[in-house]
């Protein structure tokens, strides 16, 4: 028998030392990835609650942000406009000046009314003085009763004269004091439709006044849900300009008739803070009234993944991670949740946008916000540490 060779023996004793090695039970590929991999480093940024809404498959508003105060102020006099004070985005007080017309021709009817009532007040006190004399004269006997009564009527028709001159004086000074437009209150001038050297006519308008502290989300709503409808009732809305920010306000108003063209009533719902809401009237704006009868369990789509017909989420359970099957209900296509019928409770914490390779029953380390724990969700494998600062380690 030939004695092995010393290369020969070495290469059997590595042989050797790598089957025990590997020896032993085997154990699950996925329990094997979840002891052997990292912990998964979460932060609050990646977690998002189920909560619980009304708002899903709720009557819908269409409408713009318009303020319950606003005033079209409009020519009440023929003239050319010598002023404008204020410009669009200026802001004004209570009375003050925002246009002035032309006063000449209507100065020169006030002029003529106060000579014609100055007139009026001599003329009335002549006949006055005449009736005083008459009825001493009657009472001496000296003027016959007929002589009276036509000094009172001269006295009774100067009277109506007077009265009248005085009216017109009246009107010619409010038609003076119509030449100056000014502000019906505190605002911001919202449009202005002349400039100077315009000839205005009675009725025309001039200028818009709005309050920016009463804005208020004004709409339309279709009459097929009216009767889920109540004054109070919650409303969420989002408006064109300020991104995926949420607006909350309550009902204020429904209007007691449709649109005899579009079936829609109008509505309007009061910002619950209106220190939030815009400035700007005549923003698009589109909400949904919440209705009790309608609150269900809402996740955002982007925490639901799917595999088939399957869908589930990956939920936070103490120290774990786990994959959840849930099962699906209405989707709001404008807000991007869905109702999660099963599969989950109020309050549990899910991950905000999951992706890789997770693994069921991996361990989950919380960390403090901004610690990077996004970019390592995104990259998690179930071999391999999901943290860069955990692998250095």
């Amino acid at each position: 028998m030939k004695r092995a060779t010393p290369a020969l023996t070495a290469l059997m004793l590595a042989l050797a030392l790598t089957a025990c090695s590997k020896g032993g039970k085997p154990e699950d590929g996925k329990d094997a990835a979840a002891k052997t991999a990292a912990p998964l480093l979460v932060a609050p940024e990646d977690v998002r609650q189920v909560t619980q809404s009304g708002l899903i498959g709720a009557p819908v508003i269409t409408g713009a942000i318009q303020p319950a105060r606003r005033a079209d102020l409009r020519a009440e006099v023929a003239a050319v406009v010598l002023q404008v004070a204020k410009d669009n985005g200026e802001r004004v007080r209570t009375g003050d000046l925002i246009i002035r017309l032309d006063p000449t021709a209507i100065r020169d009817s006030l002029t003529s009314a106060e000579e014609a009532l100055r007139a009026a007040q001599q003329s009335f006190e002549q006949t006055e003085r005449v009736l005083a004399r008459q009825r001493t004269l009657n009472q001496q006997g000296m003027i016959s009763m007929q002589g009276l009564e036509d000094a009172e009527v001269r006295r009774n028709a100067a009277q109506s004269e007077l009265a009248a001159a005085k009216a017109r004086v009246v009107t010619a000074r409010q038609q003076v004091s119509r030449t100056e437009v000014r502000a019906p209150f505190d605002g911001v001038v919202s449009e202005r439709k002349i400039s100077v050297g315009d000839t205005v006519q009675v009725g025309r308008e001039l200028i818009k006044v709005i309050d920016p502290n009463s804005m208020r989300f004004e709409g339309q709503i279709s009459a097929d849900r009216l009767g889920e409808l109540k004054v109070g009732q919650p409303v969420a809305f989002r408006i064109n300009g300020f991104g995926d920010a949420e607006f909350r306000g309550k009902l204020a108003r429904i209007d007691a008739a449709a649109n005899a063209t579009t079936r829609q009533v109008e509505v309007a719902a009061e910002f619950d803070d209106r220190s939030k809401a815009p400035q700007v009237a005549g923003l698009y704006a589109e909400g949904r009234v919440e209705s009790a009868d309608r609150r269900a369990l809402v996740l955002a789509e982007g925490s639901i993944q799917r595999q088939g017909d399957a869908a589930f989420v990956w939920k936070l359970a103490g120290s774990q991670l786990k994959k959840v099957t849930v099962t699906l209900g209405e989707r709001d296509d404008r807000r991007g949740e869905v109702v999660i019928t099963s599969g989950l409770a109020l309050g549990d914490s899910v991950l905000r946008n999951p992706s890789g390779s997770l693994v069921d029953g991996a361990t989950v380390q919380r960390v403090a916000a901004g610690a990077g724990a996004a970019s390592a969700v995104a990259g998690a494998t179930p071999a391999a540490p999901v943290a860069s600062n955990a692998a250095s380690k």
